[in-house]
């Protein structure tokens, strides 16, 4: 474990030796590294197109509770009528609407939470696809900086700031990503169309935690 350690701190100190400043295609003054870091939370949190997304959800969210408290309003009216009825309705007539009654609740409520169940999906669905749409911006700042890797900065244990992107992918994503009418982040056609796309393998999504190879 010691040896694997010492290997991959000498592998970041050699990374950061290879670091410097430089210009990118557009002239802007950027920092040449072969490893770069991604808070990706911050990426989707503070870009344009992650807080439209996570708008458009918070609202399909507050719509599902108001749904539920209507609903559940409607159940009370409905259970109390039915309980007013127990006592002028003859025990062989009530029983079935009782049972009819719960059969209803029942229905109702596996459609709430099958409703919660897929808003849930859909959170993590618009989440990949942002990142998705996201990667030709990112692999634009990996030929800027002459990177081959881009790395999760909370599984990163020291790095120089300057390694990390956040802050200009955030710039960048906002220019180049557009919101639709829906709240979808859709790359904009016009800068789509310059931009070289990225190769195959330059941009990989991270694997999760704790599934990465350790050097020797």
């Amino acid at each position: 474990m010691r040896r694997a350690g010492r290997g991959w701190a000498l592998a970041a100190a050699a990374a950061l030796g290879l670091a410097g400043p430089a210009l990118a295609q557009d002239g802007r003054p950027v920092f040449l590294s072969p490893i770069l870091t991604l808070d990706q939370d911050r990426l989707f949190q503070d870009s344009k197109a992650g807080q439209a997304i996570e708008q458009a959800l918070e609202a399909e969210a507050a719509a599902l509770a108001a749904e539920n408290r209507r609903i559940e309003s409607e159940l009370v009216a409905e259970e109390r009528a039915l309980t007013e009825q127990r006592a002028t309705v003859p025990p062989d007539q009530f029983r079935p609407l009782a049972e009819a009654f719960d059969s209803k609740v029942e229905t109702i409520r596996a459609t709430q939470e099958r409703k919660a169940r897929e808003l849930t999906q859909r959170r993590e669905e618009d989440r990949q696809d942002f990142f998705r749409k996201a990667l030709p911006v990112l692999a634009e700042i990996v030929r800027d900086r002459g990177a081959v890797a881009v790395l999760a900065r909370e599984a990163v244990i020291l790095s120089a700031g300057q390694v990390d992107i956040t802050a200009d992918a955030i710039a960048l994503l906002d220019e180049r990503v557009v919101i639709d009418p829906d709240g979808e982040a859709v790359p904009d056609a016009a800068e789509g169309a310059a931009a070289d796309p990225p190769e195959p393998s330059s941009l990989e999504p991270a694997a999760p935690e704790g599934t990465g190879q350790s050097g020797d």
